[in-house]
């Protein structure tokens, strides 16, 4: 079953996470103790490898929570070695077009609908344990295979991304969409490309997802149809904590 699909712990109808940016065990520890539905590890914009991931993953999932990965890039061979950690979804970074989406949700799935390799000896088959049927099962209606879209050529095409075989999300990073247009949030013409994106996924019966840095922002989020959000991210967590000690200590 999809992690979307199980009952989560926190909003009915939405899930909450964060960011995973330390390759550490002992902060995705405290995240689980805290009660989140879910992690994201960062593989693009952190120091992660493939090891440090999978130790996320398994500590992640050890105490409750969905894991999910950010790969680095589009590189299949990536992919592939992530998927076979277990992890129980990935998203696709800078998804341009249809084209482009559909070709690299390829490397994401077994044939027939793609072209990912079979590695039923990994831990996403218990190392073994659950032999081909079960593995290839999970591997095909067990992941959530999300696109990322954070540009106005990307969103102009939703339409088409939300019919890619294999897809099973869609998520907005209003932070390179802002970055590529030049545009605030709070914009009419984001505000617009955020409805878009909405939409497409209540038609297609896609979860959306997005990343914000409030508790407020994210309850926010859930009241406007979005299916999943990450808030804040470890690091942020870690130095905004340290900062408030550091000026309570300055004031004196």
């Amino acid at each position: 079953m999809n992690w979307l699909n199980k009952a989560g712990r926190s909003m009915a109808g939405c899930r909450f996470g964060t960011w995973v940016k330390l390759p550490t065990s002992e902060t995705v520890e405290m995240i689980g103790h805290a009660g989140l539905d879910f992690v994201v590890v960062d593989m693009e914009h952190a120091p992660h490898d493939v090891r440090s991931a999978h130790q996320a993953i398994l500590v992640a999932q050890g105490h409750g929570m969905a894991a999910l990965v950010r790969l680095p890039d589009q590189t299949a061979s990536i992919a592939q070695k992530l998927l076979d950690t277990g992890a129980d979804g990935v998203l696709l970074p800078r998804v341009e077009g249809s084209a482009a989406a559909r070709a690299a949700f390829a490397a994401l799935c077994f044939p027939p609908v793609g072209t990912r390799g079979m590695g039923y000896t990994s831990r996403a088959a218990r190392w073994g344990a659950d032999g081909v049927a079960d593995y290839l099962a999970r591997g095909r209606d067990g992941i959530t295979r999300v696109a990322q879209l954070e540009d106005r050529a990307a969103i102009d095409e939703v339409e088409a991304i939300a019919q890619i075989p294999g897809l099973d999300a869609l998520f907005i990073g209003f932070g390179d969409l802002m970055l590529s247009t030049g545009l605030p949030r709070g914009d009419v013409a984001i505000l617009d490309m955020e409805r878009r994106v909405l939409e497409a996924g209540r038609a297609r019966q896609l979860p959306v997802g997005t990343a914000v840095q409030t508790a407020r922002e994210a309850r926010a989020c859930a009241d406007a149809g979005y299916g999943f959000v990450m808030v804040s991210a470890d690091t942020t967590i870690f130095a905004s904590g340290i900062r408030a000690i550091a000026r309570e200590l300055a004031a004196g």
